[in-house]
């Protein structure tokens, strides 16, 4: 710690053994220091603080109805983008905020700059935004960031309604370049189905499936109609072994006659018309069949009924054998079940035949059918789910013209400080008063630095690296001391007048600040 002391004793010695020379320093930098201080003008801080609310009661509601974006990410954007070039060229060119600048001109393009890097847009927290400027006109200042607060304010409702009205735009103009490509694919699909009628089923299926199908459905009608085929032969052998007619005695008087054989088989004919009229339609190949076999039967009814009245005949030789009657209506209902049979099995079998002909042409028509339908299936999906987004476009429009989801909320209208910010020229007067001084003594320590001067031998002993002899002391005399009195009184003279002027000078800028 002595070693520290005697140290800064010695620093201090030096100094003040050139203290002219400080005060030379001292008094340049003071007077260089005021004319920088004059010049530079002082400089006033407007600021502005918004609150935007994202959270409303709407939000939640038309959840998974309408398509909500992310609010909070739009106003952070919004928030950075507000200091754009277009933005800041709008605010220089108002003529009420005072900046009087001339567009396409170098200082308006250099003012334009300054205020882009002037202007301060800082996020708080929860979505609480400050917005800051800095000017050597207070009230331009205030005037600047209200134009900026309404200009945040405007642009943030402008902004979303902009990208609804763009989405939903682009999402129509999409549907109508889908409804085209639907119309197109849905003509090329009915162009194919009618160059290749017939060619195709009318079902989903592919060629070895309806093959497949096919054939099971001619095996299943061989099979009936052989079971069929059997019961028939079983019916007539019966028949043929069964007597027509009753003994005389048991035959009731006055009783009418039985039916004939056609007429048995008509009303056969007829069950099973009216059996098939239930499952199919008027065209299908049975119900022709059957109706043509009806026909026929009454035809032959009738010419039979002509000739036995002409003939002069009786019907007395008609069967009178309940049993035998029994057995002859199944027998007829037999029939017309084969002839059913082999109808239907013609069908199907002329259908099987004709499909196992174009085995070569199906399974390129149905690749290709398969091709257009997935491509008709992927438009119309995608048109499908444009339509239900537009829908849900068109929504979320009617909610941004209805309400808005983000509430901006001045908390703290534009104010400027009624004292100018640092750096004014207050506080660098006094930074001044400080540092003038402390350059001159600067100076001296390094004068020291250069040119040492030794008031210890033990210094000199040390730095020499020789030993030293001895030391002679100086006597001051009455005329010198007198002369040393002078120069401090006019040393102490000059540092107060530079002192007493500093001070002046502050309180001179002091009372103007307080005026302005």
């Amino acid at each position: 710690m002595d070693e520290v002391i005697g140290k800064l004793s010695e620093l201090a010695f030096g100094v003040w053994r050139r203290r002219w020379l400080v005060l030379a320093i001292a008094w340049p930098l003071a007077i260089i220091g005021g004319i920088v201080v004059m010049l530079v003008p002082d400089r006033y801080q407007a600021e502005a603080k918004v609150f935007v609310n994202t959270q409303t009661v709407l939000k939640p509601l038309m959840k998974d109805i309408t398509f909500q974006p992310d609010i909070d990410q739009q106003v952070n954007m919004l928030a950075r983008t507000l200091i754009s070039r277009p933005n800041v060229e709008h605010l220089l060119t108002l003529p009420a905020i005072g900046f009087d600048q001339q567009p396409n001109t170098r200082k308006y393009d250099s003012e334009v700059e300054r205020l882009m890097t002037a202007i301060k847009i800082e996020p708080l927290r929860n979505n609480l935004y400050t917005i800051t400027y800095r000017d050597t006109d207070a009230q331009r200042a205030k005037r600047l960031v209200q134009g900026l607060v309404e200009l945040f304010v405007d642009s943030g409702v402008g902004e979303k309604r902009r990208d609804s009205e763009e989405a939903r735009r682009f999402i129509d103009e999409q549907i109508r370049t889908y409804e085209t490509k639907l119309a197109e694919s849905e003509a090329r699909l009915k162009e194919f189905k009618l160059r290749n009628f017939g060619l195709t089923g009318t079902s989903n299926q592919d060629y070895f499936a309806r093959v497949s199908l096919l054939s099971d459905e001619v095996a299943k009608l061989r099979l009936d109609l052989s079971s069929a085929e059997h019961a028939r032969d079983a019916y007539k052998k019966e028949l043929s072994a069964e007597d027509p007619q009753l003994p005389f005695d048991a035959t009731p008087n006055g009783a009418p006659p039985p039916p004939s054989e056609l007429d048995v088989r008509i009303e056969a004919q007829k069950r099973q018309l009216d059996e098939l009229l239930r499952r199919y339609t008027d065209e299908h190949p049975d119900v022709v069949g059957t109706r043509r076999t009806i026909s026929q039967l009454e035809r032959q009814r009738k010419m039979e009924q002509d000739f036995a009245g002409r003939s002069g005949r009786a019907r007395g030789n008609a069967a009178t054998s309940p049993v035998y009657q029994s057995i002859r209506v199944s027998l007829a209902e037999s029939e017309a079940r084969v002839a059913s049979l082999r109808t239907q099995l013609s069908v199907q079998q002329g259908r099987l035949d004709e499909t196992r002909a174009k085995a070569g042409k199906l399974p390129e028509i149905e690749e290709e059918l398969a091709q257009l339908n997935r491509d008709y299936d992927v438009l119309r999906k995608n048109y499908d789910q444009l339509v239900a987004r537009r829908e849900s476009a068109s929504l979320g429009v009617k909610l941004d013209q209805s309400a808005q989801l983000a509430d901006f909320r001045i908390v703290e209208p534009p104010r400027v400080s009624p004292r100018a910010v640092f750096p004014n020229r207050l506080i660098l007067s006094i930074i001044i008063l400080l540092v003038a001084p402390l350059g001159g003594i600067a100076v001296v320590l390094g004068v020291n630095q250069i040119f040492p001067t030794f008031h210890v031998a033990k210094d000199l002993r040390e730095l020499s690296g020789r030993p030293v002899l001895g030391s002679v002391s100086m006597y001051i005399n009455p005329v010198a001391a007198a002369r040393e009195r002078r120069e401090l009184i006019g040393f102490a003279g000059a540092a107060g007048l530079l002192l007493v002027l500093h001070v002046v000078w502050i309180g001179w800028i002091a009372l103007h600040a307080a005026r302005a």
